[in-house]
């Protein structure tokens, strides 16, 4: 069972540091998805607001909830798509415990231009001006 206080943490550690929550908006935000959750693990996307399904699909982009489908024949034949939204248990803990996936060292560019030698700067003029 996910608590509050987990998935506050978890949404903490999952945002990127540029779009950086306070910790009041990420319990804030916690405490508005697990109302929808209640004590379910997974909830049907109809209920949801497009306000909510925005929170939702960030906290999806994040690693924290998933989606899945199911589909159902009608009585008439027709086919019936219903979509739902889960914790992803796994990764929450993960990211509780702040165990973050490898990432590449991204080289800044001015770090490129510091490592060219001083001659690398000077303009060298063409002899063949003749």
């Amino acid at each position: 069972m996910i608590t509050v206080d987990d998935l506050t943490v978890a949404i903490e550690n999952s945002i990127d540091s540029e779009m950086k929550l306070e910790h009041e908006e990420a319990f804030d935000l916690a405490q508005h998805v697990l109302n929808f959750f209640g004590y379910s693990n997974r909830i049907i996307d109809n209920v949801l607001e497009p306000e909510d399904r925005d929170a939702f699909y960030m906290l999806e982009d994040s690693g924290v909830l998933t989606t899945e489908r199911e589909e159902i024949t009608l009585y008439d034949g027709r086919e019936w798509r219903i979509h739902y939204w889960l914790f992803k248990n796994e990764k929450i803990q993960d990211l509780i415990n702040n165990i973050k996936p490898v990432q590449e060292e991204v080289v800044e560019e001015t770090d490129l231009y510091k490592e060219l030698p001083r001659e690398a700067w000077i303009k060298h003029v063409e002899e063949d001006e003749e």
